[in-house]
């Protein structure tokens, strides 16, 4: 079956998450499109640049409006592989960005439609039309089994460390 328009952004912005996953970092994708073209691509860089900035709508925001040499991306649409926090709803609406699609909700800080309404509140000056849980499983599986293998791996580290005490 051939994927959608929106569904083909959102497979980008999943691509851009298994950037992340590959360099350690939680696998989180963003891509803005323009005029039928990707103009922005970020993927989570905050454990690279120990920067609490770096996540992937910031990144992708940044890299759109470099290309545009505007700050206001009004024609443009961003896929994120994950429901945005606070900090990236903040980025989005002023950004002027008019449409969102995105993948999983985010229950523990997710401010689109899990915790907050930020971008549907009309007591801000911008408002954007959402889209959500598109293409929601893969970006959901991406993120369970990458906490999953943290997980395994700090229970092996653990048990190791207790191995080695007990050797001493």
């Amino acid at each position: 079956m051939t994927p959608t328009e929106s569904e083909k952004w959102m497979l980008e912005a999943l691509h851009e998450a298994k950037m992340a996953s590959l360099i350690c970092e939680v696998p989180i994708g963003a891509v803005i499109v323009h005029d039928g073209e990707i103009i922005g691509r970020g993927h989570n860089l905050r454990e690279h640049g120990q920067d609490a900035t770096l996540h992937a709508e910031v990144v992708a925001i940044q890299e759109a409006c470099e290309y545009l040499h505007s700050w206001r991306l009004e024609d443009c649409q961003i896929y994120v592989t994950l429901e945005p926090c606070i900090m990236c709803c903040g980025a989005i609406i002023n950004a002027r960005i008019p449409v969102i699609y995105y993948g999983a909700r985010d229950p523990k800080a997710g401010a689109v439609r899990s915790l907050y309404q930020l971008l549907s509140d009309d007591r801000l000056n911008h408002q954007v039309e959402v889209h959500e849980r598109l293409l929601a499983r893969p970006a959901g599986e991406m993120l369970e089994n990458f906490f999953r293998d943290i997980r395994k791996r700090k229970k092996a580290e653990k048990k190791a460390r207790r191995a080695a005490a007990e050797k001493n």
